[in-house]
């Protein structure tokens, strides 16, 4: 008698360790949080440079804030702005424009008037939350001048620091301010909260919009993705199914900039939902990142994989004591190898990975905190996530069982759409079966994967980075993998340039270890003869940085525009 089990062939296709099922009930942004406050309303929810802010604190001025929208015309639906670095006063902006039934836009504070500018035009932005840094401030003004921006909303940065700090701040880094003119159409925060009672309006999860989050996508035209109050508030509980210190200490190193979507649920959603406390840092400085840690005692760092580079360049990491740091979490872009042993080596602490995008909420799948980690994967899918391979040539049909596909992504986090792009959102999508045989919408992520058991996925590399040389594709993640082996290479980015015979050729962009003095011609030699025919490079290029997004990650359609216009 044969023991062979019933064949699963939607297994060829998908991935997810089993147990993965779960039905999140409809829940919104505001009540996630009104929840948070009731239950842990004394508890610090922020912690800043040394100031705490309780639950109920800020649950009260997003209260206020609501009104004071309300009380001025802001109707649901209506696009408020959030200009903002790592502050408290982004915690009462977020939930407070939620709660009067506005949908958020997150904006950079990195960006230039033009940048500000498109995306305020392009998401139809009436009012923005800033404050009066001479880095913020003055490039607000301008995009009020000249676009249809209605209104701004200025929070005074030195009140949210600690007295000391801000007595220190006024005296020695006043020029770091800029003073509000006087025009009716800029409001101090402080004066634009509301104590009276006003009806809020009822907010319908799963069909309600409360964030649209900017992204490049595969097109590299940022598009605003669409995402409701079910997507962030089911993607905030499906992280925090699968922490197994749920209910324990819960202090996380708030060193992601808010405005990206991975720290806004990573950081900010999941923390609220915990009842943990964000130690928020304004912006990304190793020292202060390992002051703070010294400080406060973190339980957990989320950052994108430059961050943990950084911090293994400052000498200062190997004597900064984490004792209560339990888990590291990358995520953003790939995590080097080198760096995640170095990192763990130094520091005694897990480094996992995981993955995500902006158009699913920010996570979609993430390697286990404690046992059952499998380095170089993506890890499993989260809960409730379904993660498939689709032919990489035609995203009608799956990928045939045993080779790369693209990655496609169906979950209760999935965006519904691109903002006034419905071309481009029709385009992210492919209907096919789910394991049951019913229609599903698919998210295509424009990553070209591979599965392997245990329902553990392996990112290939991007299929729009893909290099075609003389009718090969190259990845170059695979040819950056190899180059970081080598002890002198610290990081590297490898694109194609034009050739004549070839139709493309891999160079290689890195920059050097301190105290490195390898030359570029020894380099290349090295690397090619450690990679296949197609896979060599014509040149390694030898650079003091490598360009950035503003989060931080290595920006390969950055490099390749500068690349290219110097050709």
């Amino acid at each position: 008698m044969s023991d062979a089990r019933p064949a699963n062939p939607w297994r060829d296709h998908y991935a997810h360790p089993g147990g993965w099922a779960a039905d999140f009930q409809p829940l919104s942004l505001p009540d996630l949080f009104a929840r948070a406050a009731r239950d842990h309303g004394s508890a610090p929810l922020v912690e800043f440079l040394g100031r705490r802010y309780s639950y109920a604190q800020l649950h009260r001025q997003a209260e206020r804030f609501a009104a004071g929208l309300i009380a001025q015309g802001i109707r649901p639906g209506d696009r408020v702005g959030l200009f903002l670095p790592n502050v408290p006063l982004y915690v009462p902006a977020y939930y407070g424009a939620m709660l009067a039934g506005a949908v958020v836009v997150n904006f950079s504070p990195l960006y230039t008037v033009a940048e500000l500018e498109a995306q305020v035009a392009d998401s139809g932005t009436r009012l923005l939350v800033t404050v009066d840094l001479a880095k913020l401030l003055p490039t607000a003004l301008q995009v009020l001048d000249g676009s249809a921006l209605e209104r701004l909303v200025v929070g005074r940065f030195t009140a949210m620091l600690p007295p000391l700090k801000r007595l220190a701040f006024g005296l020695l880094k006043r020029r770091e301010l800029t003073p509000l003119p006087a025009r009716p159409d800029v409001v101090r925060w402080s004066d634009w909260l509301r104590d009276d009672p006003v009806a809020t309006p009822a907010i319908d999860p799963d069909r309600d919009l409360a964030l649209l989050q900017y992204t490049g996508g595969t097109t590299g035209v940022p598009k605003g993705a669409m995402l409701t109050h079910q997507n962030l508030s089911a993607n905030a509980r499906q992280i925090g199914m699968i922490d197994p210190h749920r209910g324990e200490r819960d202090v996380i190193l708030g060193a992601l900039p808010l405005f990206h979507v991975f720290a806004n649920t990573c950081v900010l959603n999941r923390t609220v939902l915990a009842g943990g406390c964000i130690s928020m840092i304004p912006r990304f400085d190793t020292g202060l990142l390992l002051a703070t840690s010294r400080r406060v005692r973190p339980t957990s760092f989320p950052g994108v994989p430059t961050m943990f580079q950084a911090l293994l360049d400052d000498p200062r990491l190997e004597g900064t004591a984490m004792p209560d740091m339990r888990t590291c979490i990358a995520g953003g872009a790939p995590l080097p190898l080198p760096v995640k042993e170095r990192f763990e080596a130094l520091t005694g602490v897990p480094l996992r990975e995981g993955y995500g995008l902006t158009e699913c909420a920010g996570v979609a799948s993430a390697n286990p905190y404690d046992a059952g980690e499998r380095p170089g994967t993506i890890g499993q899918p989260i809960p409730a996530t379904r993660l498939a391979l689709v032919d990489k040539e035609d995203p009608t049909r799956f990928a045939p069982p045993g080779e790369p596909g693209e990655l496609v992504i169906a979950g209760p986090q999935v965006m519904q759409g691109y903002w006034n792009r419905p071309e481009a959102a029709a385009a992210a999508f492919t209907d096919l079966p789910d394991e049951t045989g019913r229609p599903t919408r698919w998210l295509r992520t424009g990553d070209i994967a591979v599965l392997e058991p245990e329902g553990y996925v392996r990112i290939v590399d991007r299929s729009k980075d893909m290099i075609a040389v003389g009718g090969f594709k190259v990845f170059p993640s695979q040819v950056e993998a190899v180059l970081l082996q080598h002890p002198a290479v610290k990081e590297t980015l490898v694109i194609g340039m034009p050739d004549a015979y070839l139709g493309e050729v891999p160079r290689a962009f890195l920059t050097l270890r301190e105290g490195a003095a390898e030359s570029p011609e020894a380099l290349r030699d090295w690397l090619n003869d450690r990679v296949g025919k197609h896979e060599r490079v014509d040149a390694v290029v030898i650079r003091p940085a490598l360009p950035r997004t503003p989060i931080g990650k290595l920006d390969r359609k950055a490099l390749k525009a500068e690349a290219l216009a110097a050709a």
